[in-house]
């Protein structure tokens, strides 16, 4: 009984900002009474029609993309040499993984902006600095999904099966290990799409305007009290939460096929065994 109330808390806590918006972005008039004056589908179809958003859409998908291809070239094969070929630097990468969450990634934006305009300055207010500043804070959900999947696949174990059949490492990385831990790394890009998408601190110090993504989008929308518009805001709010959890239920539901697929063949396995 005290899990249902806490559950029915915990839906209430987080369903109603999230109905809030929704009513808002369907709202053609609301202002005290508790339901809006009337409904409407006027402001979701005005909202994709306007340059601006979709050009922030799109930035935001483009950076959530390579940020993605960023953290699968570099986190897989860190991971994959640390669990595997040298587990004493194990502790290292976790301590190290633990960094951006230790210190605010408005620091970290500001840091990086003094060192870029000190070292490097055509990098400054670039596209690149900020996709590798997103991978820098993003690292620790890739590589502990992948080190996970890892673990749990038994890639010591693998590795040791394809070196005894002739592959080397990096075959062994692409051909055997990678196929084995493909729902962690799904499930990282997943936290790494997320955090890219919903990124405003790095955005705003690192590029700004030059390169205004969705969560700039929306901030100007929310302090602009001549320009702004709160109903496409809660358009852009629900698009978002919506994007995010399709693609969380579809991770979740191709991991579920994959489990189930392996349980329905253990018996044969097991059977065919001598």
């Amino acid at each position: 009984m005290r899990r249902r109330v806490f559950l029915g808390l915990l839906a209430v806590y987080f369903g109603l900002p999230l109905l809030a918006a929704l009513l808002y972005s369907l709202a053609t008039r609301w202002t005290d009474t508790p339901l809006p004056d009337g409904y409407t589908l006027a402001h979701w179809t005005g909202v994709f029609a306007k340059p601006d958003v979709m050009a922030a859409l799109g930035r935001s998908l483009v950076l959530s993309a390579v940020v993605v291809v960023i953290e699968i070239v570099l986190v897989v094969p860190a991971a994959y040499w640390s669990v595997v070929h040298n587990p004493r630097i194990g502790s290292i990468v976790q301590t190290i993984s633990v960094i951006p969450f230790a210190i605010p990634w408005v620091v970290v934006g500001a840091g990086l902006q003094l060192v870029t305009k000190s070292v490097a300055p055509e990098l400054f207010g670039t596209f690149w600095l900020l996709a590798a500043a997103t991978a820098a804070v993003a690292f620790p959900f890739m590589y502990r999904a992948v080190e996970s999947s890892l673990l749990a696949a038994g890639a010591v174990r693998l590795s040791e099966a394809a070196a005894t059949c002739g592959a080397g490492p990096a075959a062994t990385l692409v051909r055997v290990i990678f196929p084995a831990i493909r729902g962690g790394v799904v499930s990282g890009a997943l936290l790494v799409i997320a955090t890219a998408m919903n990124e405003f601190a790095l955005a705003k110090i690192l590029t700004g305007v030059s390169y205004e993504t969705l969560p700039l989008w929306s901030a100007r929308q929310f302090v602009s009290r001549t320009l702004g518009d709160p109903n496409a805001l809660a358009v852009v709010t629900i698009f978002t939460f919506g994007l995010l959890f399709a693609l969380s239920a579809l991770v979740v539901w191709l991991g579920r096929g994959r489990v189930s697929a392996s349980m329905a063949t253990a018996p044969v396995q097991k059977g065919t065994t001598p």
